[in-house]
């Protein structure tokens, strides 16, 4: 089995502690912005390429600051996304918004701000005239339905919300067209933490297809291709991460033989990917609060699902590393819980362990997307702060937790004492 790493030792984590209690989500930087320029680098051969970070994965204006110095932009999806994103000093054309069942007033946010929208649906097209106007740049996202197999998590294509069918599309590129909008992209999301190539590979040669069939009967030219996101990271230590360079090679060659052989060049390449950029980076840290021992044995946490749902809505692994006994035996199976009034609030099940005692301090790996940000407050629990590892080595928090202050702040109490029921 392939060994998951932590990019801190027992030590550290307890220094780090004695300032932030447990639990806590902590990022690395240097691993994050050495894979920013990973992705950029296998890239680079397409002039215009550029990521727009998926802001959903991590949410903090902290990390997309790192990676809008790295040259990334922002995906949002909403009114709070596209706040966030100009907090962080990303505005204009370095912003793609991409949502669906849109509110006018995050249109209207969008416009004000100059972002790119992408499309969800066609009746969107007369929805954003109305209440924003029209841009002068329009990207359409495209559902290809039965065409293209989905996965686990994001479904089958044609049962998605998601995007145009392939005759809304053309309808609403002409649309806008005899609407006076000049410059086009399209855009496409099927897959969610895929880690095959070739669907990446795939999805490209279809896009590439559908902007020379559009530009040859519309007689529009189109400015950009947006992959989107979806490509996985490696969360069970025996499987092997994505191979980029085996993206990268293949898309190029439907650009070439696409693209280029069809005059349609230069277009520029863009991607929206989230988890791939943070995931692997981010750790939750936490302590075992108790160990109960009934018709199985259970390792109860100071975290719990509210700190990290995948496992317990996915059913995803997370892998777990107790600091200090990596090198003991794994031979005692524990469902790892946290403490919320619900059973599926468990991090792992029948995962073995070392043996497990109160105190220690256990690390949940990748978790810097979809960890922190899906967070809730249900049974009262409050989300954990967030803590950056600096290049240096130093610890800062980016975001602080939440108090008990916070969880009432939207409840008025002032009437309540003369509240007759």
């Amino acid at each position: 089995m392939k060994k998951k790493l932590t990019p801190f030792t027992k030590k550290q984590l307890e220094k780090i502690i004695e300032t932030h209690p447990t639990p806590f989500h902590i990022y690395d930087e240097k691993a994050i912005k050495e894979n920013a320029r990973t992705l950029k680098t296998t890239f680079s051969w397409n002039e215009g390429f550029k990521e727009f970070f998926a802001v959903k994965a991590a949410p903090n204006p902290y990390l997309m600051k790192i990676l809008h110095k790295e040259g990334f932009g922002a995906d949002c999806s909403s009114l709070a996304e596209l706040l966030l994103a100009q907090k962080a000093g990303i505005t204009g054309e370095e912003i793609m918004f991409s949502s669906n069942d849109t509110p006018s007033e995050e249109f209207i946010k969008a416009r004000e701000i100059n972002a790119t929208i992408n499309l969800d649906d066609i009746s969107h097209i007369a929805f954003l005239e109305k209440h924003a106007g029209l841009p002068e740049i329009i990207c359409m996202r495209y559902n290809p339905g039965p065409l293209k197999k989905g996965n686990v998590i994001i479904g089958h294509p044609e049962e998605a919300k998601y995007g145009f069918t392939r005759e809304q599309l053309f309808e609403g590129y002409k649309i806008c067209k005899v609407k006076g909008v000049n410059r086009f992209g399209i855009h496409a999301m099927v897959a969610s933490n895929e880690l095959n190539a070739d669907y990446f590979v795939e999805t490209a040669e279809i896009l590439f297809e559908l902007v020379a069939e559009i530009s040859q009967m519309l007689g529009i030219r189109f400015e950009f291709v947006n992959l989107s996101g979806g490509v996985g990271i490696p969360y069970i230590p025996e499987q092997e991460p994505i191979d980029l360079e085996a993206l990268s090679r293949g898309v190029k060659e439907k650009y070439e033989s696409i693209i280029i052989a069809g005059g349609l060049g230069p277009l520029k390449i863009f991607t929206e990917c989230g988890r791939y950029i943070t995931g692997p980076y981010g750790y939750l840290v936490s302590r075992v609060l108790h160990i109960k021992d009934t018709y199985k044995k259970f390792a109860g946490l100071d975290a719990s699902m509210a700190n990290l749902m995948r496992p317990a809505i996915y059913g995803a692994y997370h892998h777990i590393t107790v600091m200090g006994k990596e090198n003991e035996p794994h031979n005692i199976a524990y469902d790892v819980t946290g403490s919320l009034c619900e059973n599926n609030d468990k991090f792992a099940i029948d995962r073995l362990l070392p043996e497990l005692e109160p105190g220690d301090i256990v690390v949940i790996h990748d978790t810097g997307a979809h960890g922190h940000a899906m967070g809730f407050n249900y049974n009262g629990k409050l989300r954990s702060a967030e803590l950056l590892l600096r290049d240096n080595g130093s610890v800062m928090q980016i975001r602080r937790a939440e108090t008990i202050d916070d969880y009432f702040a939207t409840l008025d109490f002032t009437s309540l004492a003369s509240f007759k029921v």
